[in-house]
């Protein structure tokens, strides 16, 4: 098996976790379509911009938590944090708009499931992450929709 046929394999495992572990729920809230077309996106990223998007993600963890410790979710690093995750969620889910932004961020304190993946960071840390993105997407940011 080539590389490119075990990334092709890799993506597919993700995708199947996926909708073993939230299939049901996300169709039922989202639709068929939307999961659809999520699906293929994921599909067709290269290795780079599956490996861009994981160096976004570490960066955004380690960027949200040096902000969490300061405090301030309007601060410089919780603004910087929140552009990380628009660039972060731009690779996976290339129609970003700034209401699936803060929409996203609302799911992640409403849901444990997704809480845990901040809160893991510091207890507080998804809380503050959706003020942040709220700030974020409310502030000088209005007239973009950052498409990538």
């Amino acid at each position: 098996m080539n590389e490119k046929e075990k990334f092709d394999k890799f993506k597919q495992s993700l995708i199947d976790e996926n909708e073993q572990q939230y299939g049901a729920e996300v169709r039922g809230k989202y639709g068929d379509q939307a999961v659809d077309e999520s699906n293929k996106h994921l599909k067709g990223l290269t290795q780079e911009q599956y490996d861009e998007g994981e160096r976004l993600r570490l960066a955004l963890e380690e960027t949200l938590k040096a902000a969490f410790d300061t405090g301030d979710s309007a601060g410089e690093l919780a603004q910087k944090a929140c552009d990380l995750h628009r660039q972060w969620l731009c690779v996976f889910y290339p129609k970003y708009s700034k209401a699936y932004h803060m929409g996203l961020a609302e799911m992640y304190v409403a849901d444990e499931r997704f809480r845990a993946n901040y809160d893991n960071l510091a207890p507080g840390c998804t809380e503050f992450l959706r003020d942040a993105i709220n700030i974020y997407c409310e502030t000088e940011h209005e007239g973009s929709n950052h498409a990538g």
